[in-house]
């Protein structure tokens, strides 16, 4: 079944719902089709636009979720009425769900030491039969070619069926596009802060903030140091923008 896309100022966004984004990746791994998935809110989509690798990677992904409720309104504006948030956190807790059921196991890449630990922990508490592969907490700097070698090859034995990538936009999108050639795992997911979430290190918005377009804010709130930049130059940035360049459909 081909999934349209929303163009949203270059980045091809997927036209899909929670129901539509867990069928196509369970019609992945079942063959064992190689894809990655990226979840892209208004900061993946402006990144984007200085970067044109960034979005390309985006593009060429399996599927690129409208993470953020910004993206469902520009796809129902360009006409695609069933597009609904497809949330990082959410579509990991909805995939483990399935790999739970289905057997598949999953290996957690990326977080500060011991994040990834806490977190699969976590995970196990609320889906008890979940099979973990590994785990692993990068360096907190790009990784030489030796490196990459011995991380894909610490995966690939672990016989991992997903890999989560939690490693923050854009860095979690490159580390995709240069591990995806190494690894056997079917399916790749740069989920971000959901580990922090999942985890239980960061609280979430209130849901009627995330319905309504305002979770930015709360995350603001919570780290105003760290996400300050990225709010209040990329939002602003993006409504004028998308003023100019109506989203189409694809």
């Amino acid at each position: 079944m081909e999934i349209r896309r929303v163009d949203v100022l270059g980045v091809g966004v997927s036209a899909i719902n929670m129901t539509m984004a867990i069928d196509a990746i369970h019609r992945w791994v079942e063959p064992g089709e190689r894809h990655y998935v990226c979840v892209t809110g208004v900061h993946g989509v402006m990144e984007s636009q200085a970067d044109p690798l960034l979005k390309e990677i985006h593009n060429r992904a399996g599927l690129t979720t409208p993470d953020g409720m910004p993206m469902v309104w520009a796809g129902k504006v360009a006409g695609a009425d069933w597009m609904d948030r497809v949330y990082g956190p959410d579509l990991m807790l909805e995939v483990l769900a399935k790999a739970e059921e289905r057997g598949w196991s999953s290996f957690f890449y990326g977080g500060a030491p011991g994040v990834p630990e806490l977190l699969a922990e976590q995970l196990k508490q609320r889906l008890p039969g979940l099979k973990v592969a590994g785990t692993y907490s990068p360096p907190f700097r790009a990784l030489t070619d030796e490196e990459v070698v011995e991380v894909a090859g610490m995966i690939n034995e672990s016989g991992a069926t997903l890999v989560w990538v939690g490693l923050s936009t854009p860095k979690q999108e490159h580390w995709m596009h240069r591990f995806r050639p190494h690894l056997e795992s079917p399916v790749l997911f740069g989920v971000g802060a959901a580990f922090d979430f999942h985890a239980g290190r960061i609280s979430q918005a209130p849901p009627w903030m995330q319905q309504n377009g305002l979770e930015w804010l709360f995350r603001l709130y919570k780290e105003p140091r760290r996400l300050w930049r990225r709010y209040l130059t990329n939002n602003p940035r993006f409504v004028a923008s998308i003023v100019r360049h109506r989203p189409r459909l694809r």
